[in-house]
Parts: structure tokens; sequence; C-alpha cells
């Protein structure tokens, strides 16, 4: 479908309009939570009868503590050498992006290992892992309550499926993990209703900054994505597609130095083009 100039911006008022609705506009809007309406479960229930308990003793990994060192370090990764990685590393990037502290009240909100407005933390993750020490390569969904991962479906070559599902960014098929968010709608707007949808976009950029600080403090490498075929994720994820939906990726790889050449190349049209 090629769209007009008139559509294009009408589309593009439209998302601005996500970002930038004034409550005042709606006096007396009421959300499901000041109905007092039931609160949603804070996590989604396990899809299967068994999981994977993941290890904690981070103290097994080599971690950069010097923080300003991790901050500088940062940047987008597209390049992963197909070692392997441990499930102690896959375990830490979960735990540092998703892990749940505490709760609180009764069964009121999750405290995680990263922000979430008002605590609603209103994803889940899913994961399509190959080349894992100790897990078959296939598809996974995270349990943050107990910190386990339970497979959904073993599958040997998982490259085809990464890189179709966003959209042939092949790079992405060589990494050892892709962590596929969904966006549990009622969960947000349970409490904010008509303006969740502003607050989960930072959500999203909270969540996958502390997979990128994450894996920079263990030496692996990164690169968030949003070119994803959302359609084909729930599919495969067994998901609605209207009340959990996946929106969002980040492939993570174990990397090298002497990749840095290759990493450059992918930029190589800034200087071809003279930008």
């Amino acid at each position: 479908m090629k769209l007009s100039e008139q559509q294009i911006s009408e589309l593009i008022r439209e998302g601005r309009r996500i970002m930038h609705t004034d409550q005042r506009e709606f006096e007396g809007y009421q959300t499901d939570q000041e109905l007092k309406r039931p609160q949603p479960p804070l996590v989604k229930e396990p899809m299967r009868d068994s999981s994977i308990a993941l290890p904690l003793d981070f103290d097994r990994l080599t971690i950069d503590n010097d923080f300003l060192h991790v901050i500088n370090s940062r940047r987008s990764h597209r390049v992963y050498t197909q070692e392997k990685m441990t499930l102690l590393e896959l375990s830490y990037l979960l735990w540092c992006s998703q892990g749940v502290k505490e709760i609180r009240g009764k069964s009121y909100a999750t405290i995680r290992t990263v922000p979430g407005g008002g605590a609603r933390h209103p994803f889940e993750v899913y994961l399509a892992i190959q080349n894992v020490e100790g897990l078959a390569n296939g598809f996974y969904h995270y349990l943050p309550m107990k910190h386990h991962l339970e497979c959904l479906k073993e599958q040997e070559d998982l490259k085809p499926f990464i890189s179709e599902s966003l959209e042939g960014q092949i790079w992405a098929a060589k990494a050892n993990v892709v962590f596929y968010y969904s966006f549990v709608c009622y969960r947000a707007e349970w409490r904010y209703g008509i303006y969740a949808h502003r607050m989960c976009m930072a959500d999203a950029g909270h969540v996958t900054e502390n997979v990128y600080l994450a894996a920079t403090s263990i030496g692996l490498g990164g690169c968030a994505v949003g070119a994803v075929d959302g359609e084909m994720c729930d599919e495969q994820f067994g998901l609605d597609g209207e009340e959990e939906f996946v929106f969002y990726c980040m492939p993570v790889g174990k990397i090298s130095e002497s990749d840095q050449q290759k990493e450059k190349d992918f930029y190589r049209f800034v200087e071809e083009e003279g930008l």
C-alpha cells in the first residue's frame, strides 16, 4: 500500500499524540484502578508444566564493576563470534533486566532490577536461544517470579526465524540469544488507562538499556531492534496479538575486539555518502 503525503502526515500526528496527551483534556476520566476493578496478574502464568531453574551465583562471573567504564564502553554490537554463551551469563542478563527483587504489598506490584511506570512492568520476555551451554536450541519464556526458563519448543536451526522475524536483518541470526519483548496491555492499562502507552515506550527503554549495560559488564554485546515482524513472533510464541503482542527485541551474543572493523562496516554508508 502506497501512502499519500497526507496519509503520512496524519499517521505522524497520530503517533505524536500518544506521547503528548494532556491529562487535563479528559477531566473526570478514571482508570480501572481508580474504579476499584480487579487488578490483573503481575506476571503471566507458566505456559508449560516444567521449567529450568537459572543459576544466581553471579560472583563466578568476571564483572566489570567500574560503572563509568561500563557506561563509556556501551555501544551496539551486530557482529557475534558464535562461541558458546554460558547459562550463567544468560541468567545474569535476565536478572539484570527483569529480575524480581520483592513483592510490594500482598500482590500489588513487583519491584524489579529495572524501573517501570507504577511498578506495572507490563512486559513478558520470550527468547530464541541457540548455542547456550546446558540448553537445547529453541524458543523459551522467562518466569521472573521464580527466575526460571520454560522451553516452549526445541528447534535446532533458529537462524531463518530470527532473520525473518527481524525483517531480514541477517546479522542477528548469529546471536546466542534474541530477547523478544511482548506488551501485556491491560497490566499497564489497569493503572494508566488511556495514558498507558506513552509510559510503556519509556519502560521499553529502561529494560533494554539494562540489557546493554549488563552485557557490556561481562564482555557481551547486543543491539536493540525495533524492526520486528510482530505477527510472525506472536504466532511463534502463541500470543493473541491483541491483548499481548511482541513489539521489540534485542539480540545478544559473544563478541571479539578483533571484529571492530566489521562493526564499523555497518556504517560505511556514512563515509561513502558523505553524511
